[in-house]
Parts: structure tokens; sequence; C-alpha cells
């Protein structure tokens, strides 16, 4: 970070912007000057030796997709909801399509599990820019209907799968859905978005006014969008901008959470309200005071303990509908 501390840092907390801080301290250069090796070396986080949040059940499994085999992993808390057969949410890490891992979400993913009792699945999606749209989407499509046919031997009911991930894993949650609803398949239960990136355009005022937020910049968004999509991708493409489709109806509930600080926060709550104008039960929580990508830093941001709990209500709700 340079001398002058960017305008729109003085809307962070204490707690955020010291945070801000150190983050940019260890990426000292904007991801866009790193590329994506090098990003991946300072930015991915691992997970910690021993979690902070024990499960007695968490298995690795291997999917079968039309690309081939991905990695995915399997929360299950004590007593998890449902009986026999529980329900389950796919949850789709964020890393702007080119960073992010299974380490990386796991004690989000320990803790949405252990919070609402559903089975959370975790799914390792392949990264651009080696691998540019749709591979990912494709993976996230693939690995959904393969744990529909496999659900009862995981232990979970495939009548009650939802779809939840932040940021780059909002999007593809998003437009997962979108597929779904295209080709006439059974949709997840509900789709749980944290400041999912759904626009193409980056022409929405938080794109200019946190254009220096902290981990995330207006800039570093946009070189990793064209890391995903390719040079010559047209734009205004529902499954790779899903603000961009022409109707949101007949999409599953949701629950949108956005960060104050976030060049991605108007898209976001755009499509929130696009939702709810198409008829699709929508509830929309901004947290204040805090920057893109807070949510999974579970032992650093409050805010992320609060949206956890709000997801986890949220989810054990839905189980009893």
């Amino acid at each position: 970070m340079n001398d002058r501390t960017p305008e729109c840092w003085n809307l962070l907390d204490d707690n955020a912007a010291a945070i801000a801080r150190i983050f940019g301290q260890t990426i000292p250069r904007p991801l866009r000057e790193l590329g994506s090796e090098r990003a991946r070396a300072l930015a991915n986080t691992e997970a910690p030796p021993e979690p902070i949040t024990p499960l007695n059940q968490v298995d690795q499994l291997t999917m079968s997709t039309r690309a081939g085999a991905i990695a995915a992993r399997l929360y299950r808390a004590d007593g998890a909801t449902g009986g026999d057969f529980a329900p389950a949410v796919v949850y789709l890490h964020g890393g702007g399509f080119v960073l992010g891992t299974l380490d990386g979400a796991d004690e989000l993913c320990r803790g949405i599990a252990a919070g609402s009792g559903w089975t959370v699945v975790s799914l390792e999606y392949r990264l651009a820019p080696e691998n540019p749209y749709p591979a990912a989407l494709h993976d996230c499509v693939d690995a959904f209907a393969w744990l529909i046919r496999n659900a009862p031997e995981l232990g979970i009911d495939p009548d009650r799968i939802a779809i939840a991930g932040d940021s780059a894993g909002g999007n593809l949650a998003a437009a997962l859905c979108l597929h779904r609803r295209d080709a006439g398949l059974p949709l997840p239960r509900t789709q749980i978005l944290a400041y999912p990136a759904v626009d193409d355009t980056f022409t929405a005022p938080s794109w200019t006014e946190f254009a220096d937020a902290p981990l995330l910049s207006a800039a570093d968004a946009r070189w990793c969008w064209e890391q995903y999509v390719g040079p010559n991708h047209p734009g205004g493409d529902q499954f790779a901008a899903p603000l961009r489709a022409a109707s949101l109806r007949d999409l599953p509930p949701a629950l949108i959470v956005t960060a104050e600080v976030d060049p991605l926060r108007d898209d976001a709550e755009a499509y929130a309200a696009r939702l709810w104008r198409d008829d699709v039960p929508v509830i929309l929580t901004r947290y204040p005071g805090v920057f893109h990508g807070f949510l999974s830093e579970v032992t650093l941001f409050p805010q992320a303990k609060h949206a956890i709990d709000e997801i986890c209500l949220y989810l054990r709700e839905f189980a009893q509908r």
C-alpha cells in the first residue's frame, strides 16, 4: 500500500483496518502484477494444524465430472439434522476464479456444519487461467449432479441439497441455479451467496467508490474476471454473469451477504433486488465495517462469526420447511 490511505478505508472498523494493513504487508503488490502462481503462493490460506471447530467426521471425496475427477471434502456434525439422511449444502470457495482451496474454506465449512446440522460438501473446482470459463462451472454442475446420484450412500437426502459460495464461488452457485432451472432439472433447495461476482459491466457505483478497497481492488477484480472468461469472451452470458439473465424467476430462495467496503457490493445487492422483483424469496444482509473476503477469515473478523451464525440459523429454519 502507498503512503496515502484510500478514502474508502475510513469506513472500515478498527479491527478490519488493522487486518487490511497486515494483508497489505503480506501481499505487497496487486494480484494483477503478481500473476496467478505467485498470487496463489502468497494469498491462499492453509488450514490450521488443529481445527478450531472439531467435527467427528470429515471425509475426502472424489467426484466424477465430464473432465475427470475432482476432489471434495465432506463435513458432518454430531447429531446432524434429518436422521439417517441429512440435508446437505454444497460449498464453492472464493478466490476470484484464480485462487482458493479446500483448506482455505475448511474452517468456514466446519462452522456451517457444526452450527446448522447440515452436511457440508466443499468442492475443489478447476481454476483459471489454466482452466478458463466454463471449466469451473462445468465442474460444479457435474459435481452437484454426482452428489444427487450418490447422496443416499453418503447419508444425504437427495431432495434436500442446497448450494452456497462466496465471491467467485457465489458466482458459480448462482450460475448453477440458472443452469439447472433452464435445463428443467431439480433445483437446489436454497442458494446462499456471499458477495457474489454476478456482473461483467463493472459500472455500479461501488466499483468506483471502493476502487481501492483492501484485499480486492476494482482493478484486481477485473483482472480476475479476465483470467476467468479469457480475452475473447463477448460478455452478456448469464452463466458467466448471472445478473445478465433475462429473468430470475423460479430460482431457489436466497440468502445474500455483502460487505460494506467492496467493489462487488452493489452488483450483489442488485442481484438480490432482481430476485425479489422476480418473486424469489430473498434475504439480504450487508455487514458494515468490513471488506471483501471477510466470511472465510473466521478467526479474524467478528462479522464472520455473525454471518456464519446467520447462515446456520437460515439453514436450520429451512430444514424444518
